[in-house]
């Protein structure tokens, strides 16, 4: 029988680290309490000086954290609790106190530059997030009638924007248009969904390529971006996201990686590792080299095998 435990999550408001902390929690409560920070909790912040000294709704039984301003804050609700909470944070953390975490997942990429990982170490793929397979399957015959009424093939393009590791230049901008197009062409039905990060003149550029086979979400109205998931057959995500491919994989189907400009430095390095292993040593993901076939995998459900990890952390520990 499964724990049901209080749970709270505590992060930045941003979407990658909110979906991660969100994801692993829901696992234990399904509607975990929200610490949304907007910054750095100075170290003087302290017993009577602390934010968290009056904790008024139910304390946690479980936290879980994500990204660099987190530690501090967690540290602080732990002290306020009268019960010490169980403490999960989603990230390598080597900074002070790491040892008051219970435990820290690492992804694969950034475990791999870690000599001698401390004891409370355990490996992630890629980012847990919320999407999941039940999830999906329960979408899908709705978002096919919404948004591929007339049936066949649907692919879903996922694009990100330029980062410290990938920039679009114009030959790449062009190159996914001419995939976008080209899968029409080939008579499928594409949904495209730019992210938080698309830059508005790359969005543009999306919209100027929509017909009567091609969807781009405009990012106006409600997110389309799990009926998207929901509805593909095969999806195309650009290079420059850990999360993206890492939820698409949920659904077992064909996930093909559009190449990017390199912007060389240690970002750039960790990406390509990231995407060489989902594909030449998990299998997941293929590069796209102009065209969709099917392949299989095993579907990964990450935030629930990291659940499992914590309930038998937990359970050992009393």
């Amino acid at each position: 029988m499964t724990m049901a435990l209080r749970a709270w999550t505590v992060c930045d408001p941003k979407a990658g680290t909110l979906t991660q902390s969100l994801g692993v929690a829901r696992q234990f409560d399904p509607e975990p309490h929200r610490v949304l920070l907007d910054g750095w909790l100075p170290k003087w912040r302290r017993g009577l000086f602390s934010p968290y000294r009056r904790i008024e709704k139910p304390e946690p039984d479980l936290i879980v954290s994500c990204g660099s301003i987190a530690p501090r804050h967690v540290f602080a609700i732990a002290e306020a609790c009268r019960k010490r909470p169980f403490l999960v944070h989603l990230q390598p953390y080597e900074g002070s106190g790491r040892d008051r975490y219970d435990l820290v997942f690492a992804g694969r990429h950034d475990l791999r530059r870690i000599e001698n990982p401390p004891a409370n170490y355990r490996e992630m793929l890629g980012a847990p997030h919320q999407i999941s397979a039940a999830m999906l399957k329960a979408l899908r015959p709705a978002a096919r009638a919404r948004w591929a009424p007339s049936g066949g093939p649907v692919v879903t393009v996922l694009v990100g924007g330029p980062t410290k590791a990938y920039d679009y230049g114009e030959e790449r901008i062009e190159a996914l248009l001419s995939a976008i197009r080209g899968f029409s062409a080939e008579g499928r039905t594409v949904l495209a969904s730019p992210s938080r990060r698309t830059p508005e003149a790359l969005l543009d550029r999306l919209l100027s390529a929509r017909d009567d086979g091609i969807t781009v979400w405009d990012r106006t109205g409600d997110n389309p971006y799990k009926e998207f998931v929901a509805a593909a057959d095969a999806f195309l995500v650009t290079r420059d996201s850990v999360t993206m491919p890492s939820e698409v994989a949920t659904t077992g189907r064909p996930v093909f990686i559009f190449d990017l400009a390199a912007v060389p430095g240690e970002k750039f390095e960790e990406f390509e590792w990231f995407h060489r292993d989902l594909s030449e040593t998990l299998g997941l993901t293929r590069p796209f080299e102009g065209r969709l076939y099917d392949y299989a995998y095993e579907a990964p459900d990450e935030s629930r095998r990291i659940a499992g990890i914590i309930r038998e952390e937990m359970a050992m520990q009393g």
